[in-house]
């Protein structure tokens, strides 16, 4: 199999706030780029794997900070096409050293909201073997929901690993009922299926892990791992006993925001470097722990030497 991963997704300009409190009241904002999608691609490129990226951007300098971002860090920009009517989405993010930040997107009508049928015919997965989604860009409009239906098919046509990831947002979705459809019968297209706990609750009416791992794998899925926090993941295949994978310990919560995507990154990496599920898994749960304790979205996404430092601790 190619060893390269493609992914897909809505990169945004971030405003962090630079002091605690209401988004209202906060004065003074750092700069950095933002995305699920984004975030693993960062994480991928640091495990000095070939990663590429496609989206659609604004012709602004948010955009063109994002292309800045991803050059700087060798990841590919073949697939990425400008929009001179729309802008490139941003969001604000709080500070908070007590549970998740307050956030607000500004990213209606978005570039990114433009991605259709037609761009992904004619990209060429020729190159890559992996390709890892996200249920954002399904919720950004009607054509960006035809897309990812349509190249998650494409995908799996043309035998590429697929990875899934759920990544809820509530506040995307015209209702519950369509996020919920639209996920799970997405999710049954994928070869790995990464949702939550809490995701699960929301998907499928549980948050037993036990009984999420079974509902997607029964659902299409070779392989799922459900976050399970701090206690670690639980992984289940169609051949085998499921099992969890404890969980790195946290010396400290500075952002909880990207966990999921560096634990996206480690699972992806350490099965395309041929580890084993479990060895891949655990690689995930370092990441995320990594990233936990970082500031900003992936700013804490490590190299592959300082991975193997915080893994030999």
């Amino acid at each position: 199999m190619k060893n390269g991963l493609i992914l897909v997704g809505e990169p945004m300009g971030l405003l962090i706030a630079q002091t605690e409190g209401s988004l209202n009241n906060v004065s003074s904002y750092d700069l950095a780029v933002a995305g699920a999608e984004f975030n693993v691609a960062i994480g991928t490129a640091r495990l000095e794997h070939k990663v590429t990226y496609m989206t659609k951007l604004g012709d602004d300098p948010f955009g063109k900070r994002i292309t800045t971002v991803l050059k700087d860090n060798k990841i590919g920009d073949e697939f990425i096409s400008f929009s001179k009517e729309r802008a490139t989405g941003f969001m604000l993010k709080g500070r908070t050293s007590v549970g998740d930040p307050e956030i607000f997107y500004f990213r209606k009508n978005s570039a990114a909201s433009t991605l259709n049928e037609d761009d992904v015919e004619k990209i060429d997965l020729s190159n890559y073997g992996y390709i890892h989604l996200t249920g954002i860009l399904p919720a950004l409009s009607e054509d960006t929901k035809k897309a990812t239906f349509s190249l998650i098919k494409k995908a799996k046509k043309q035998g590429l690993f697929i990875s899934f990831d759920p990544n809820l947002r509530p506040q995307l979705w015209k209702s519950q009922e369509e996020m919920i459809q639209t996920i799970n019968e997405l999710a049954s297209y994928a070869d790995l299926v990464l949702p939550g706990q809490a995701e699960g609750k929301i998907l499928i009416g549980t948050d037993d892990e036990k009984e999420i791992n079974d509902f997607y794998l029964q659902n299409g899925a070779s392989i799922c791992v459900t976050k399970c926090g701090s206690k670690g993941a639980y992984v289940s295949t169609k051949d085998g006993e499921g099992y969890m994978v404890e969980g790195y310990k946290v010396e400290k919560v500075v952002d909880t925001v990207g966990a999921g995507d560096g634990f996206a990154t480690g699972v992806v990496t350490g099965l395309m470097e041929g580890l084993t599920l479990s060895e891949a898994v655990k690689r995930g749960t370092a990441i995320g722990a990594i990233q936990v304790m970082s500031r900003g979205d992936n700013e804490g996404l490590p190299t592959r030497q300082e991975l193997k430092d915080f893994m030999n601790k």
